[in-house]
């Protein structure tokens, strides 16, 4: 069976792609910094595959060696998908309110982590033949949206990262991945008096065109679920 890490993985998105997979018989190394949310989002999923939670911080290098190792055990890793974010401040402020914690923060968790791990699992990546990563961004990483500096700043960070990996490493597909207005608890926490936010899709609506990428072994680049969802 093939097998991915999934981080950010007890709720939202994550927890969605990590239901889909496991449906359709992956087995899956799960990652959240919450215990017990991990396991009851394990022990919830659909499949018959293996399914091993490993509570931590991605920002932690000795908890991203568990993860590989975890993965490792399991066969190696055919897909690490890097969805666990921090907004740097919540509620949002503008930047001029961003203390450099804050920013710290959302760099430390949405930049170096994903790039440490997936440096981490080059290796397995590799050694899969067809290995990808799926790091999840978003639009803010290419709009200027007023209180959203912080975020984006890092979510463009990521972009350009993704995109000299994906020329550095041709045998591994790279895809950097915006899904689009989603009603999670990141968005809830980010604007909490937004009236709007009701009307976001659930994060499982996009999740099919998400993993369009792996069904495709789609070549590198990057992508956004809207787009995903209307190719033929």
């Amino acid at each position: 069976m093939p097998v991915a890490i999934v981080t950010g993985a007890s709720r939202g998105l994550g927890l969605a792609l990590a239901r889909e997979l496991s449906a359709r018989g992956w087995d899956l190394v799960l990652d959240a910094r919450s215990p017990e949310p991990l396991r009851a989002a394990a022990r919830g999923l659909p499949g018959s595959g293996e399914v091993v939670p490993v509570p931590g911080d991605v920002t932690d290098a000795a908890h991203r060696a568990g993860l590989v190792a975890a993965a490792r055990g399991l066969g190696g890793v055919d897909l690490l998908v890097n969805n666990a974010s921090a907004l740097g401040a919540a509620p949002l402020v503008p930047l001029a309110e961003l203390a450099a914690a804050g920013l710290r923060e959302a760099l430390e968790t949405n930049v170096v982590a994903p790039a440490e791990l997936t440096r981490a699992a080059l290796p397995a990546l590799r050694a899969a033949g067809a290995g990808a990563v799926l790091n999840v961004t978003s639009d803010a990483a290419v709009e200027a949206y007023s209180a959203w500096g912080g975020y984006g700043a890092s979510k463009a960070a990521l972009e350009r990262w993704s995109a000299v990996l994906a020329v550095e490493e041709p045998a591994v597909r790279v895809w950097w991945v915006d899904p689009g207005d989603l009603r999670t608890a990141l968005y809830a926490a980010a604007c909490p008096d937004d009236p709007g936010a009701a009307a976001r899709p659930e994060p499982g609506s996009v999740v099919p065109s998400l993993l369009r990428l792996v069904d495709a072994g789609a070549p590198s680049g990057r992508y956004t679920a809207s787009a995903l969802a209307g190719a033929v």
